[in-house]
C-alpha cells in the first residue's frame, strides 16, 4: 500500500539541513504540510537564524510544496508553544513530529564540562520533551499521532568522546518507551530512529569515502515508515548506507538463587549462567519486567 501524507501535518526539528532537511523535503513529496524547525545556530548549538529553515521552506514550496519555517528554540517551552500554535492556525492540526534537532560537544569525559554536558542533554533530550509535551494534547484529542525520537548507536552501543551525547540519546530511547504506553490508546505511535549518516555534525567523525554510503537519504525510508498509519509502536530503527534493522533490550532468562545462596561470590560462580542469552527475551514495560524476572530458572 503506498504511504502518503495528504491531509497530515508535519513539525520537524532542526530541518536546516542534514537529515532534518531530507525528511521535510521527502514528506513534502507525499503530500504532507511541513514545519520546518531550525534555530540555525552553530554545530555546538551558538549563534542563531531563520535563515536556514527558510531556504528549506522555499526549497518546498517551490516544488509545489507546503511549508512554514520556524526558528523556535526546541528548549524554549513559550517558543515551542508558538510553534505549535501556528501549525495549527495555518494548518488546522498536527499529525506528526520528528525530534530532530541535535547538537554535538565532544570530549572526553575527564576533559568535558558540565555545562558541555548541560547543553547537550538540554537540546537532544529536554528540547525532544519540549517539543513533544507541546503536541501531546494536540495529537491525544484528535486521537492521532505520530512521533518520531532521534536516538544514535553513540547512545545505544556507545562512542568514545560522546559521554554527554550518548547519555541524551539513550535516553530518549527511555521516553519513547513510557510515551508508546501512554500514547497507545489515543493512536499516538511514538518511535525512535537511530541513523548513522553524514551530516554537517557528523563529517568531522566520519571519512570521506562514507559520502556516498551514509547519505541521509538513505535514512528517510525508515523515518517515513515511522510517520506514517503503518507505523509499529514502541520500536528503535537503525539505519545506515540503505540497511535497516531493529534494537531491542534482551534480557536473559536468569537464575533465581535461594536465599542462603544470594551472596556476591553465588553470583560470580553463576555469572557465566545468568548472562547467558540462550532463552532470551523482550519485556513490554517494567511490570513485565519483573513478572518476568520472578519466574526465572530455579538454581539447582
Amino acid at each position: 500500500m503506498p504511504i502518503d501524507f495528504e491531509g497530515r501535518t508535519a513539525i520537524v526539528t532542526g530541518a536546516g539541513g542534514g537529515l532534518g532537511r531530507v525528511y521535510a523535503l521527502e514528506l513534502a513529496k507525499r503530500g504532507a504540510r511541513v514545519v520546518i524547525n531550525d534555530l540555525g545556530g552553530a554545530v555546538d548549538g551558538e549563534g542563531r537564524s531563520s535563515t536556514a529553515a527558510e531556504k528549506v521552506c522555499d526549497e518546498i514550496e517551490q516544488n509545489g510544496g507546503t511549508a512554514l519555517a520556524n526558528s523556535a528554540d526546541v528548549t524554549n517551552e513559550a517558543e515551542v508553544a508558538d510553534m505549535v500554535q501556528d501549525a495549527q492556525s495555518k494548518f488546522g492540526r498536527v499529525d506528526i513530529l520528528i525530534n530532530n534537532a541535535g547538537i554535538l560537544r565532544d570530549k572526553s569525559f575527564h576533559k568535558m564540562t558540565m555545562a558541555d554536558w548541560e547543553k547537550v542533554v538540554a537540546v537532544h533530550l529536554t528540547g525532544a520533551a519540549v517539543c513533544t509535551r507541546a503536541v501531546w494534547p494536540v495529537m491525544r484529542e484528535q486521537a492521532y499521532g505520530r512521533v518520531v525520537m532521534t536516538t544514535s548507536p553513540s547512545g545505544l552501543c556507545g562512542n568514545f568522546g560522546q559521554a554527554n551525547y550518548g547519555a541524551a540519546k539513550a535516553g530518549l530511547w527511555g521516553l519513547m518507551n513510557t510515551l508508546a504506553l501512554e500514547g497507545a490508546k489515543y493512536n499516538i505511535h511514538t518511535n525512535c530512529i537511530a541513523p548513522t549518516a553524514v551530516t554537517r555534525m557528523t563529517e568531522e567523525l566520519l571519512d570521506a569515502s562514507s559520502t556516498q554510503t551514509l547519505k541521509p537519504e538513505n535514512v528517510a525510508p525508515a523515518v517515513l515508515f515511522l510517520c506514517s498509519d503503518q507505523a509499529p509502536n514502541k520500536t528503535v530503527i537503525m539505519a545506515a548506507g540503505g540497511s535497516y534493522s531493529v534494537a531491542q533490550l534482551i534480557e536473559t532468562p536468569g537464575l533465581h538463587l535461594p536465599e542462603e545462596k544470594r551472596t556476591p561470590e553465588e553470583i560470580a560462580a553463576r555469572f557465566e549462567r545468568i548472562r547467558s542469552l540462550e532463552g532470551g527475551y523482550s519485556s513490554s514495560s517494567a511490570f513485565d519486567h519483573v513478572a518476568n524476572l520472578l519466574k526465572a530458572p530455579r538454581d539447582e
